[in-house]
């Protein structure tokens, strides 16, 4: 489930490459997880995500980061939702559909919940996003 970053000697493969990683063989009934994106090809990559969030101390509403790639292609995923507040760090595991070596750009969204007169304010003070693959930013 929450496997993360991948071990030292790097993130067990399956199929033709399975034999790269022979200490993961030795166990009998082991389990194995694989996390799969909706679309094709259907790879995904785990990334721990940080965000610190600025501005009023408390709103209610949701925080979203949206993942862009070299090809033009998006993929948008909820970080929290609720009651927000500028004191905490929201940090999500994510599966992203998106190859964190063609990312161009992360982009930071965030909706309230209810409509007021005072037009408070977030943003994203900090944003750090650590790959699973070899523990990088």
């Amino acid at each position: 489930g929450d496997c993360f970053p991948c071990p030292p000697e790097g993130c067990p493969m399956m199929g033709h490459y399975a034999d790269r990683f022979p200490d993961k063989l030795k166990r009998v009934n082991q389990k194995y997880f694989l996390n799969t994106a909706a679309d094709e090809p259907f790879a995904a990559w785990r990334q721990k995500v940080f965000v610190k969030l600025s501005g009023v101390k408390k709103t209610r509403g949701d925080i979203n980061l949206v993942f862009h790639d070299t090809q033009g292609h998006t993929k948008e995923y909820e970080i929290a939702n609720g009651d927000l507040s500028q004191d905490q760090v929201y940090t999500k595991y994510l599966d992203v559909e998106i190859n964190p070596k063609n990312t161009t750009k992360i982009e930071f969204l965030w909706n309230k919940a209810v409509f007021s007169l005072l037009w408070a304010r977030l943003g994203a003070e900090t944003v750090n996003i650590v790959h699973g693959e070899d523990g990088h930013r």
